[in-house]
C-alpha cells in the first residue's frame, strides 16, 4: 500500500467534491496527524505566547511554516485524536436525542466538562488549514480553507438533527422598484423544516443566519451589518450568529518571526455593538483571553461548545 504524502492531503483539500460527511474530515485529520507523526517537521514554540507553536516543513515544501496552533486546543497525536472523535461523534448523537436537554444526563455533563468539543473541532479544522499552508502559493488554498470550516459546522448542526444549509436571497429594495440586494448566506439552520413563502420573505420566522468565518479580521463589520440590513429590509427582527475559529496571526516579535497576535478589535466590536445591533450570538472554538476577562465581552462571546450544547437549542425554539 502507498504511503500517503503531503502531496496526497493537498490533493484531498482541493477536492471540492469530497467533505459531504464529517467522516470525510476524520480521515484528512487523523491521515494529517499520521503523516505528521512520520515526518517530524520542526516544532517552534511561539516565544510570547508559549501555548503556540508552529510545525516548519522540510525542504520538500520549502520550509514553509503553517499558522499558529494552540497547543491547549490541538491534539497532535492521532491515537488521541482518533479516540477523541469517536467520542465526539456519540456525544451528537445523544445530543440529537435529548437536544436542549442533554444537560441533564449526568454522562453527558462529563462529556462537557472536558471541553473536548472544541479541542476536536480546532483539531480538524486547524489540520486542514496547516494542509493549506504547505502549499507552494497559499492563495491556492486560503478560500478553500474557509469553506471546508464552514461546511464543517453545517455539518455538525445537521449531525444534531436541524435543518442547515447555505441560501443565497435577493431582496427587493423598499421604494425602488426593480433594485434588489443580494445576500450569500454561510448558513440558515432551523430546528424544523421551514417552508419560505412570499409572506415569510426569503427567511422563516424560525430560522436564524449564521455567518462562519474562520477569523473575524476584516469581516466582523459585514456580520454587525448584515443583521442590521435584513431587519430594515426585511421589516421583522432577523436572529443571526456568527461562528469564528480563531483571532490569532503569526507576528514579528523582537528578532523572531513566531510572535503571536491577536487580530480581534474589541473597540470595534462594541462600538458596531452600540451603533447597529447586538448580534444573537458569537462564538469562537479558539476564543481569546481578553473575550473571557472583559465583562462586556464575556457576556456576548461564548466558545463554539457552548453553542452548540446550550444555544444553539434555544435560538432554534421559536
Amino acid at each position: 500500500m502507498k504511503a500517503i504524502t503531503l502531496v496526497d492531503l493537498q490533493t484531498s483539500v482541493r477536492d471540492t467534491s469530497a467533505f459531504n460527511r464529517l467522516q470525510n474530515y476524520y480521515q484528512l485529520c487523523k491521515a494529517f496527524l499520521g503523516l505528521m507523526q512520520k515526518m517530524q517537521p520542526t516544532c517552534i514554540i511561539s516565544p510570547t505566547h508559549n501555548n503556540y507553536m508552529f510545525y516548519q516543513y522540510d525542504k520538500n515544501y520549502g520550509y514553509r511554516i503553517t499558522r499558529p496552533l494552540n497547543t491547549n486546543l490541538f491534539i497532535d497525536s492521532e491515537n488521541e485524536f482518533d479516540t477523541a472523535f469517536q467520542r465526539f461523534m456519540s456525544f451528537l448523537a445523544n445530543l440529537k436525542r435529548h437536544q436542549g436537554a442533554i444537560l441533564d444526563q449526568e454522562s453527558a455533563r462529563r462529556y462537557i466538562e472536558t471541553a473536548e468539543i472544541n479541542r476536536v473541532v480546532y483539531t480538524v479544522q486547524q489540520s486542514i488549514g496547516s494542509i493549506g499552508d504547505s502549499f507552494e502559493n497559499p492563495n491556492q488554498s486560503r478560500k478553500r480553507v474557509g469553506q471546508l470550516f464552514e461546511v464543517l459546522v453545517k455539518l455538525i448542526i445537521q449531525e444534531v438533527g436541524l435543518e442547515c444549509e447555505p441560501r443565497t436571497i435577493s431582496i427587493p429594495i423598499p421604494g425602488y422598484t426593480g433594485y434588489e440586494m443580494s445576500y450569500e448566506l454561510d448558513l440558515v439552520f432551523s430546528r424544523n423544516k421551514a417552508i419560505v413563502t412570499a409572506e415569510t420573505r426569503f427567511i422563516h420566522e424560525t430560522e436564524i443566519v449564521g455567518s462562519v468565518k474562520t477569523t473575524s479580521k476584516d469581516r466582523i463589520d459585514k456580520v454587525f451589518l448584515d443583521k442590521y440590513l435584513l431587519t430594515k429590509l426585511l421589516g421583522r427582527e432577523v436572529p443571526v450568529i456568527a461562528v469564528f475559529l480563531h483571532d490569532v496571526q503569526r507576528a514579528k516579535a523582537g528578532n523572531s518571526i513566531f510572535g503571536i497576535n491577536s487580530t480581534f478589535k474589541s473597540n470595534h466590536f462594541l462600538g458596531y455593538t452600540v451603533a447597529l445591533n447586538r448580534l444573537d450570538g458569537v462564538y469562537y472554538v479558539d476564543p481569546r483571553p481578553e473575550m473571557l476577562a472583559n465583562d462586556r465581552l464575556r457576556e456576548q462571546i461564548k466558545d463554539f461548545q457552548t453553542f452548540l450544547v446550550q444555544d444553539l437549542w434555544r435560538l432554534s425554539v421559536r
